[in-house]
């Protein structure tokens, strides 16, 4: 059965890409890191590797990847971002759109029949995974993915512990801004709910045209909290063994005062005679 709430909160935030790019533009550490991680894992002996990205979006990661000279594999579940990575894709030189290969697909379901030298899943798209069942569909469809010594990357938030008890009923305001689609300044402000007992952190954004008051809308967004050592363990018995654990994205310590953790992970050897 659909739990309607989860759908829309895994599919609204990512239907407006004009929006998100505009929200995110200014973040670069991330695109960085995987780059980096790019150039380090998914090339081998003097090959361009290839790299599979779950959650490529409108491509805000996968094109830098691509141009610095990877094959990328972009799979989504948003349409609406594929499409708009797809126009991006056609102002890039021909050497790079041949690089990039886009896929429409659910990452937990997905099977590409090839592998990779490096699996990742950025930004918090691992949060969309709200239930046991779904880490260990999508962590199979990793394990399927992976080429003979390759590794799997991916950055969530760590729980905050603010925000996780601040009272649904109070709307927290933000900066007013330029809305991109219409053009028209826009008050906003945001709500959180945080269900205990199925660790998901509901958030609604609340957007209200100065000039239009009653036309004013709402975007969910639903995202699993998952600690860091729940995480360790269900990477364990799924079959995976982490390399790095950092607490940002330039290689710091994973600590008490992280807002991110940063892992690379690897498919645990089966040694002779090890239980399973």
């Amino acid at each position: 059965m659909v739990d309607k709430e989860l759908e829309a909160g895994s599919r609204a935030h990512y239907e407006e890409p004009a929006y998100y790019t505009k929200t995110y533009q200014n973040r670069a550490d991330d695109v960085a890191f995987y780059v980096r991680l790019a150039d380090r894992y998914a090339r081998r002996k003097s090959r361009l590797g290839a790299v599979l990205e779950y959650g490529a979006g409108n491509g805000r990661i996968a094109l830098p990847v691509a141009r610095a000279g990877h094959s990328v594999t972009a799979l989504d579940l948003s349409r609406p971002m594929l499409d708009d990575f797809e126009a991006r894709l056609a102002a890039e030189p021909e050497a790079i759109r041949r690089r990039v290969v886009l896929r429409h697909a659910d990452m937990r379901r997905a099977r590409l029949a090839r592998r990779f030298d490096l699996v990742t899943c950025p930004f918090n798209t691992f949060l969309h995974l709200y239930t046991r069942p779904d880490v260990e569909r999508f962590l199979a469809r990793v394990r399927d993915h992976l080429a003979p010594g390759g590794v799997f990357a991916f950055d969530v938030s760590i729980p905050n512990h603010h925000e996780l008890i601040r009272d649904p009923n109070r709307a927290y305001f933000c900066p007013r801004f330029r809305y991109p689609k219409t053009g028209e300044m826009v008050r906003y402000t945001e709500r959180f709910d945080y269900d205990a007992a199925r660790q998901i952190l509901f958030v609604t954004a609340e957007f209200l045209p100065e000039t239009r008051p009653k036309d004013s809308w709402v975007t969910p967004l639903s995202h699993r909290q998952f600690f860091p050592q729940e995480l360790e363990a269900l990477l364990h018995y799924n079959g995976f063994e982490v390399e790095q654990a950092w607490g940002d994205y330039q290689g710091g310590k994973l600590d008490r005062y992280s807002e991110i953790m940063a892992l690379v992970v690897r498919l645990r050897s089966r040694r002779k005679g090890a239980r399973t």
